[in-house]
């Protein structure tokens, strides 16, 4: 017998929209359900954004130990012998801290009162599913639907996962560290978790279409990956095409302008990281009668409606605001709210960018190239890591790395900060608020940095700006 239930709010999938936006339903006193076919907390928490950064920050540790184990060690700091890696033990490490995580996201869910059900949900009509669970099938009425389903890897026809073909899910639960790594896609999943291998032991090779890795960031805020991708003996071969796997497993590209000269190289495992595309196959979408676009993504307003009454999607599935998980947040925070009788719309000034390559890269607001085109009077400062004390204490300055200030001439209205570096990414917070609030530059230079903090060199990059930078000649 299928167990009937009914809610004023169906959430459908517990990733970093659909549980933020389960949770703040449930503070608001509305009933609520939500759905998800594996564990709480979704792509980002479970198998991306989270596990890949603790595995970056291992790899980190055992490069800077690899060093120690060196003749004459380094910060005066030397070790007896090479660390070793124990690849088991790193993966249940990572592991360890997906399963706190998630347990969290289920307790917080829990104590605002949204009932979390474990199961695959598939629509019958607008507002109505059946979700398939291991106690049985629930059939679910909802007054509201918020269809949070994310996103999936986007495979190669010709080199489907598989084997030693892998996604960036199963690279996060290799057992062994591969001999020689091939990625295919340098855009910023293929570069973090490349440089993490790398930096593991792995044997890299990045193969890209574009005439550069990271073609989304201009040249400069490129420069400084660039050129740690060479120090670490990363081969990166751009404007090429990969064309499939051999007998013996090894991958086969050509240069685009020269599709019949192929070329070979060794891999014993293949990392594809070509994109992702929006999970909208095989639950029912078709049947609920909303709205795509010709890529798939579902079409929403400025408050993430669709086209059906009551009825909204957010974050990787729907075609307003780009991939990103606080992207998702932001947006189930505000549907919520808005089912509860809210006016809220989704129009942020603006929403930062991070690649946690190492150096990271961080991009907030207009560049200088966007701002012209815009129309603006640009004006630009940029400060260097490698005059911040701070940095230097944490060899941040090593990756020559800086942070750069966009802003009007007229009215000194800060339109845009990128920044290149390690650790920059804990500084995207304040360049973010700036360009929210409407910040100038003297808004900024008159606020007091703590000493010694990398924050001083957001500071300083504005003073530079304003043409008198204190730490810089």
């Amino acid at each position: 017998m299928v167990e009937q239930k009914k809610c004023q709010v169906l959430v459908i999938g517990a990733g970093p929209g659909g549980y933020v936006a389960a949770i703040r339903a449930g503070q608001l006193g509305l009933s609520t359900i939500i759905v998800e076919g594996e564990k709480a907390g979704g792509t980002c928490l479970i198998r991306g954004c989270i596990p890949s950064k603790a595995m970056i920050n291992a790899a980190h540790k055992l490069h800077d130990l690899s060093a120690m184990a060196k003749e004459g060690g380094h910060m005066g700091i030397s070790i007896p012998g090479p660390a070793e890696l124990n690849m088991e033990g790193l993966v249940a490490w990572k592991d360890g801290i997906v399963k706190r995580l998630n347990k969290g996201v289920e307790n917080l869910l829990k104590r605002a009162g949204a009932e979390l059900i474990n199961g695959w949900a598939e629509f019958i009509d607008a507002k109505t599913c059946k979700v398939s669970s291991a106690d049985g099938d629930i059939r679910i009425e909802a007054e509201n639907v918020i269809l949070a389903n994310g996103s999936v890897p986007t495979e190669l026809p010709f080199m489907p996962f598989g084997g030693d073909v892998i996604s960036s899910r199963e690279a996060l639960d290799l057992k062994e560290v591969p001999d020689d790594l091939v990625v295919v896609g340098g855009g910023y999943i293929g570069l973090e978790l490349g440089i993490a291998f790398a930096h593991l032991g792995s044997n890299v090779s990045v193969l890209e279409a574009m005439d550069t890795v990271l073609p989304i960031f201009d040249k400069e805020l490129r420069r400084p990956v660039e050129l740690n991708l060479k120090r670490l003996g990363v081969k990166v071969h751009t404007g090429v095409f990969a064309k499939g796997i051999d007998d013996e497993g090894n991958v086969q590209y050509a240069a685009k302008d020269e599709q019949e000269n192929i070329k070979t190289l060794k891999a014993d495992k293949v990392l594809v990281t070509v994109g992702r595309r929006p999970n909208n196959n095989g639950w029912g979408l078709e049947e609920m009668g909303i709205k795509t676009s010709e890529h798939g993504f579902v079409i929403v307003d400025e408050k993430c409606a669709t086209n059906m009454r009551g009825v909204y999607c957010i974050g990787d599935l729907a075609e307003r605001g780009a991939m990103l998980a606080h992207n998702a947040s932001s947006q189930g925070e505000m549907v919520a709210e808005i089912i509860a009788g809210n006016i809220r719309e989704w129009d942020p000034v603006a929403v930062p960018a991070i690649v946690f390559t190492e150096p990271e890269i961080v991009e907030v607001g207009l560049s200088p190239e966007q701002a012209s085109a815009e129309g603006h009077p640009v004006i630009v400062g940029k400060f260097p890591l490698a005059a911040n004390g701070r940095a230097l204490t944490m060899e941040a300055e090593k990756t020559g790395g800086f942070i750069r200030v966009v802003a009007r001439d007229d009215d000194h209205r800060i339109l845009g900060v990128q920044a290149v570096g390690s650790h920059v990414s804990e500084l995207s917070g304040e360049f973010t608020l700036a360009i929210e609030m409407g910040a100038l530059l003297e808004d900024v230079a008159g606020t007091i940095h703590a000493h010694p903090t990398m924050s001083e060199a957001f500071h300083e990059a504005v003073l530079a700006t304003l043409g008198h930078a204190i730490h810089i000649t």
